[in-house]
């Protein structure tokens, strides 16, 4: 049995989750709610859906922590409890993992701007995911995820700030746009400037994930290849988001035409793959027939 998510990864594809907060919608998360205290006020649902995406076929799960670093925490005035928060989110994951399986500590952006368009100073940014790495690590994370980051200074910060506390592997991934000149992040930067700062900067593993579907992940998968050694991740969406009176939130790409790229995105370079916003445990389950055969 692998010992370590890299000696799986080089017997076969490897399979994350699909979206959590998709799962907390469902489930009845109220709107305007920090998902993160879930963790403490409501853990069995947490645990419940770790189960359901490893039952489906995931060998990594991301835990509930995606908005648990400080500054993001200031907005529901939780900023105190970086630790208790993303402990029991590592904690939870942890006991759902079965034998073989591994567990993520996800790390999302702040949601602010770094100086000049923004008021935080790097250093700011990179003890902020200091923290929220280090409460990973302890609560048992194997990996840290650090995800859907727009800026890749941003994204150097979270990389710096959780090798500099922890000794676990750290995977990161960007969130790219499509446009007439090709795949660039909210804040303009290239796909080959991002690969090369997370790869001298010492990611384990690079990718993305959000924003597009599972036709364009597979494009931007073959421009990536071209850029890096490291391993790639990619984590489409089910298309985009579309509300609806009657049903809510719902996304423009079905499940038959997300999966039918699946196997293009894992021949053009994927390494690691799974589902982001709009995708359940039966993307999951449709995916771990693929990869798993």
């Amino acid at each position: 049995m692998p010992g370590s998510i890299f000696d799986l990864m080089k017997e076969r594809v490897v399979l994350l989750d699909g979206g959590l907060g998709t799962e907390f919608m469902s489930r009845g998360l109220p709107h305007g709610q920090c998902p993160e205290l879930w963790n403490v006020e409501r853990p069995e649902i947490v645990l419940e859906i770790h189960r359901d995406y490893f039952k489906a076929g995931s060998d990594a799960v991301s835990t509930n922590s995606f908005g648990g670093n400080r500054i993001k925490l200031m907005a529901y005035g939780l900023e105190g409890r970086v630790s208790e928060l993303n402990r029991a989110s590592a904690r939870l994951a942890a006991g759902a993992r079965p034998s073989g399986g591994f567990v993520a500590g996800s790390m999302g952006p702040t949601g602010k701007f770094l100086k000049p368009q923004g008021e935080y100073e790097e250093k700011e940014f990179e003890d902020a995911f200091a923290a929220q790495a280090l409460a990973l690590t302890e609560g048992g994370a194997d990996f840290l995820l650090i995800e859907t980051m727009f800026d890749l200074r941003e994204a150097l910060c979270a990389l710096r700030g959780a090798k500099r506390i922890s000794a676990l592997p750290v995977f990161v991934t960007l969130t790219f746009n499509r446009t007439p000149r090709g795949f660039f992040t909210l804040m303009g930067n290239s796909v080959g400037r991002c690969l090369g700062e997370l790869e001298k900067n010492g990611a384990g593993t690079a990718g993305t994930n959000c924003t597009l579907n599972s036709s364009d992940m597979a494009d931007l998968v073959l421009e990536m290849r071209k850029e890096t050694s490291l391993p790639l991740i990619a984590q489409a969406n089910a298309g985009q988001p579309e509300l609806s009176a009657v049903s809510g939130v719902t996304y423009s790409q079905g499940i038959e035409e997300y999966v039918r790229n699946v196997p293009r995105m894992i021949g053009n370079g994927a390494r690691i793959i799974g589902g982001c916003c709009g995708t359940d445990p039966e993307y999951i389950r449709r995916m771990a027939a693929l990869i798993k055969k």
